[in-house]
Parts: structure tokens; C-alpha cells; sequence
């Protein structure tokens, strides 16, 4: 069998080429649109005391060899959310970060190691603001590549359309049949039996070690996400308050968090948060997340007390991330995430 050619062969490289002009004017475009709402773009640096607190993430490892010889771990970013955080407790407004972010144990047609991350953060602005910013991108996107619609393995949907909004109570009903927010209590805890009872009556596969968390990223993945942004895309919005380790609580109903993430052909493309800006609170979930990586994965990442430090004087604001690399994709067409990238990561 022959191997592929490498992406730096001339032939190749001038098929991807198209792509990757449209990647520069939908990049050149979404820094203007930022640009002319008085944004601030920032550039954190990728080095990190801890890369992120989520159990599932993982991130690549290294360490910092001082003048005296002596060493301490550092890791690459799975993201600028904490430096960004940082920036708003010292008084920025509007920011914005396009840049590099990492992240170990990925790779496929939607992933890549070292991708690139647009993530923006409204200082007294609510997440329904961050629904209207992300529906704005799509649109831009489209126009900068010229694309009618976005496709992807057969899923298509109109870029230009105003974004359907569905809770993901109201997905689990429609999708799975599951009334999710009765296994959620209003101190926000989670009733695992009653979940799988539930993934039991709707004829899904579980194990029975399976937590709460892992029963309900089964049913998001095999019967939710597949669904969304057909036609045109999906803001998803109310996750449980344990599946949003970064957002506050929603003031119209305490199981559910100020989260939201946007889909478009079942791709999932942003994420984001009106920010939890209680410390005592953020560290009692990054210490339950990490208990829980170390069950799984059996390591933990250390916390970043100045994060934690800095959230005691981080004004009311929300964020979102949105994957750079997947939204050009879908404005032209590629087939996978390497196709988009100037210069992929060796496989």
C-alpha cells in the first residue's frame, strides 16, 4: 500500500490552498467585526501552571528547568479561558484571543492536537448576547468563503438562518424520550439509578460503573448531537449544573447553568458561560473534576490558585470558545480538520 502524499508536496499543497485563503479572510474578518465593537485582542501565553480542570481533557505536559537547574511542571493550554479570566479581574471590558490551544488523545476527522481556538469574553453582557455574537460568525464565515450552506457527511444547514434555541431538557425529550431534569435536584445533585433507568427503558447500551456524567454523555453523543443543526444550527442551552464546571446557575432554575453550546450539521463549534465567579465554589467543583479524572485516568491536574485568587475581584461577565478550525471547515466544505490547517501536526 502506498502512502499518502505529505501535505507539503506542491500538488498537494495547491488543492489545499483555497481553503486555507478563505481560513485567512474569515480570520481577517471576525478580528474586524471585533475591532469595530471596541474588543481588545489578548495573546496569553501557552504555558500554564495547570491547562484546565475538566476530567476528560487532557493536555500535553512539560516542565520549566530554571537557572539553578531546578524543574517544575508546566503544561500547554487546552485553552486561554484562566489568563483571559485574569485579564478581566485587572480591569479589561471586551477581549478576544485567536490563537493555538492543545489537547492530548485527539485526533480524527474533527481533531487535531494543536488547534486553533476563538474565544471572547463580554464584561456585564448576558449569554444571550453570546448567542446573537455566535450566529453573526456563522454568517461571516459563509460570506468571507463564499458558501450558500454549510455540509457535512451528508447534514447540511443554512448559515444565515437564525439559530434554533432547544434546552437540553427539551433535547433529551424530543431526541431520547428521557426527562433528564428529574434525575437533577434543586441542590443541583445528580440521581445516577434513575438516569440509567431511564437509558434502560430507552433501549441505550450502559455498564455498571457507568456514573451519572457518563450515562448522560451516551445519550448527548449517540442520540442528541447527531440531531443538531440540521437545516440550520442549534444553540443548545440549560445544561445541568455538573456538566458546566465554569458557568454559574441559572436564575430561572437551579439545576440547570448558565451554559450554551452551538452546533451546526451535528458538529458542536462553541461553547460558552456566564461565568461562575464564586471561588469557593469553582475550587469545590475543579477538586470533584479532577477526583474524577484521577478515578478514570488515574492523574489529576494541579489547580491554579492564582486563577482562583483572581476570581474573588472578576466583575459579573460571559465567554464563549468557538474551534476556529471546525467553522472553516464547514464555510468550505472540507472533509476533515487536517484539510484546514496550513501545516497539520505529523500523524
Amino acid at each position: 500500500m502506498t502512502a499518502a502524499s505529505p501535505w507539503w508536496m506542491p500538488h498537494i499543497h495547491a488543492d489545499r490552498r483555497p481553503r486555507l485563503m478563505a481560513r485567512n479572510a474569515i480570520a481577517a474578518a471576525l478580528r474586524g467585526w471585533f475591532a469595530e465593537r471596541d474588543f481588545v485582542e489578548v495573546t496569553t501565553s501557552a504555558l500554564q501552571v495547570s491547562p484546565g480542570n475538566e476530567a476528560h481533557l487532557a493536555a500535553f505536559a512539560t516542565e520549566a528547568i530554571g537557572p539553578d537547574a531546578s524543574r517544575r511542571p508546566l503544561y500547554l493550554h487546552t485553552s486561554p479561558e484562566f489568563a483571559c479570566k485574569k485579564l478581566l479581574a485587572a480591569g479589561e471590558k471586551r477581549i478576544f484571543s485567536l490563537g493555538p490551544v492543545w489537547r492530548n488523545r485527539e485526533r480524527g476527522p474533527l481533531h487535531h492536537p494543536e488547534f486553533t481556538m476563538l474565544e471572547w469574553y463580554r464584561v456585564g453582557d448576558t449569554v444571550e448576547r453570546l448567542m446573537t455574537d455566535c450566529a453573526e460568525f456563522l454568517a461571516l464565515a459563509a460570506e468571507k468563503a463564499g458558501a450558500k450552506s454549510f455540509r457535512f457527511r451528508g447534514r447540511e444547514a443554512d448559515p444565515f438562518a437564525e439559530p434554533e434555541r432547544l434546552s437540553v431538557a427539551e433535547a433529551f425529550l424530543r431526541h431520547a424520550g428521557i426527562d433528564l431534569l428529574r434525575t437533577v435536584a434543586v441542590d443541583a445533585s445528580t440521581d445516577r439509578d434513575g438516569l440509567h433507568a431511564a437509558l434502560v427503558q430507552a433501549g441505550l447500551r450502559t455498564a455498571p460503573d457507568d456514573s451519572w456524567a457518563d450515562l448522560f454523555s451516551r445519550v448527548m453523543v449517540e442520540k442528541i448531537e447527531p440531531a443538531l443543526g440540521q437545516g440550520r444550527a442549534t444553540i443548545l442551552y440549560g445544561y445541568p449544573i455538573s456538566e458546566a464546571a465554569l458557568a454559574r446557575p441559572s436564575a430561572q432554575d437551579p439545576r440547570v447553568a448558565e451554559r450554551f453550546e452551538l452546533y451546526c450539521c451535528g458538529i458542536e463549534l462553541a461553547n460558552a458561560f456566564g461565568e461562575l465567579t464564586d471561588a469557593a465554589e469553582q475550587r469545590r467543583r475543579f477538586t470533584a473534576e479532577m477526583d474524577e479524572k484521577e478515578r478514570v485516568y488515574g492523574e489529576r491536574y494541579p489547580l491554579d490558585e492564582d486563577f482562583l485568587a483572581a476570581l474573588a475581584i472578576m466583575p459579573q461577565a460571559s465567554g464563549s470558545a468557538l474551534g476556529f478550525d471546525r467553522l472553516v471547515m464547514l464555510a468550505t466544505g472540507a472533509g476533515k480538520i487536517d484539510d484546514v490547517i496550513w501545516a497539520p501536526v505529523a500523524d
